[in-house]
């Protein structure tokens, strides 16, 4: 499995999809809204992709609920996160939501969804009720119930935006977001929900932030050694799989040209690099970097054969989305 995951153009493969599917750097495919018209284009789609590949390939969305969530009419439709706290038996909500959200889209053969963001809302603009809490401890609950779910419906784990997101206001898809907390404050709130999961085991994928944390290292997170190898390797203990957030966002923008961003997030310890929405750019990160790299995320794949059929008419299914309607009708 090679160590680049983009993006496809739209509801089916066209020429240039295939012939950069059958590139041996690439290892993987993000889908986003606009490759969504129905589950049954859907699901040809992603039958296609694995067929044009002719190898392992791992397909991703960001599926985390609220407004996040790129396949809505035909799913069910997960609330965000930050919304089920209303809810008296949230962290049962949250499992059943994990695991609604996981058994839907593999249901389709969708290997992973991004999720769960464990941020804290801490007037971020662009995480926001995507977090589950402004309070690690919550985070920490919340989230673990979210990532049984998932475990349970046979899905992995990605924790997200190592090592917090939630206290910088700028949107990093749009600039370079620069956090100015010490160290001590960002090991003793963000990394708390981070280094807690790791330890129980349940984070299998961590994705990290585009954001400098200008009092503990000069470079962003994603290409970070001093963050992806010394403090989640080595302090954390982390030993799965780390991915690059999107190499075309403005915030990766410091890190040099399209092959220098994908040079230096893999040297900085990434295993699968994202470049979304700009195929020249991934183009240019294809011819920019060695061949024959292989990506360990290939322990993210699932192996079950999805239908969506069979799904449905479970007990579990069937009780899991009237659960989450009736949250729905009552607190949204």
């Amino acid at each position: 499995m090679g160590p680049l995951m983009l993006d496809v153009q739209g509801f089916e493969l066209d020429a240039e999809d295939i012939e950069v599917l059958q590139h041996p750097t690439v290892g993987g495919v993000i889908l986003f809204t606009r490759n969504y018209h129905d589950r049954s284009q859907l699901t040809a789609l992603v039958k296609a992709m694995r067929q044009a590949a002719n190898k392992p390939l791992l397909i991703g969305v960001d599926h985390e609920g609220g407004r996040v969530q790129r396949f809505r009419d035909g799913f069910t439709r997960i609330p965000a996160m930050g919304k089920l706290n209303q809810d008296p038996e949230k962290l049962e909500l949250a499992k059943q939501c994990g695991w609604m959200m996981a058994a839907e889209l593999l249901a389709v053969d969708i290997d992973l969804s991004f999720a769960p963001v464990l941020d804290l809302d801490r007037g971020s603009n662009v995480i926001g009720d995507r977090s589950f809490n402004a309070e690690s401890e919550t985070v920490i609950e919340l989230a673990s119930a979210f990532i049984v779910g998932m475990h349970e419906a046979g899905m992995k784990a990605t924790g997200k935006h190592f090592p917090g997101h939630g206290s910088v206001v700028a949107d990093s898809h749009l600039e370079s977001p620069v956090d100015h907390r010490s160290w001590e404050e960002i090991e003793n709130q963000d990394l708390v929900p981070f280094k807690t999961l790791i330890e129980q085991a349940k984070v299998d994928a961590v994705m990290p932030a585009h954001v400098i944390y200008q009092m503990v290292d000069s470079k962003p997170a994603g290409f970070s050694p001093f963050w992806l190898q010394k403090i989640l390797r080595q302090k954390l203990g982390f030993k799965g799989v780390i991915f690059s957030d999107d190499l075309t966002m403005e915030g990766a923008a410091v890190a040099g040209n399209y092959p220098e961003r994908a040079l230096a997030a893999l040297n900085a310890g990434c295993d699968m690099l994202l470049a979304c929405n700009n195929r020249k750019g991934a183009v240019a990160i294809l011819d920019g970097i060695p061949q024959g790299i292989e990506s360990k995320a290939l322990q993210l794949l699932h192996h079950s054969n999805g239908n969506w059929e069979r799904l449905t008419s479970t007990q579990r299914w069937k009780a899991g989305a009237a659960r989450i309607q009736a949250f729905s009708d009552r607190f949204l």
